[in-house]
């Protein structure tokens, strides 16, 4: 059985030609509370608990997402990443870099089989508060 398993989305994280501009769209017509990282989504976990989501547009020629060349990259949020990681590197996964921990969670990356570059974070949503 798996210890570590993603429980949701953590966020979503694409390339712009202007981010400050593509910001200020999302706060104009579609009420984003953005600030210098994009926005953050507060929303209820299945135990009631304070969760939140992501939102980030990055420079177009940024190197966060790399070794993918795609204009995007996804952050799930999961539980037990150490395990996690472990599995998938046993599953033959290509595991990016070494974990990476801040007073907001512990960060892993990995490859999808498209190459994707996805972020995995085990949040402690309690400090953006």
């Amino acid at each position: 059985m798996k210890k570590g398993k993603v429980i949701g989305i953590g966020g979503v994280f694409f390339k712009s030609e202007n981010p400050k501009d593509t910001k200020d769209w999302y706060k104009k017509h579609l009420s984003f509370n953005t600030d210098d990282w994009g926005a953050t989504f507060w929303w209820k976990d299945k135990d009631g608990k304070d969760a939140t989501t992501q939102w980030s547009p990055f420079a177009k020629d940024t190197t966060y997402f790399e070794p993918s060349k795609k204009d995007f990259m996804f952050n799930y949020r999961v539980e037990n990443l150490v395990e996690l990681l472990e599995e998938l590197k046993n599953d033959g996964v290509t595991i990016i870099d070494e974990i990476q921990e801040f007073d907001y969670g512990k960060f892993g990356w990995i490859l999808d089989n498209d190459g994707n570059k996805i972020e995995l974070w085990e949040p402690i949503d309690k400090s953006f508060k």
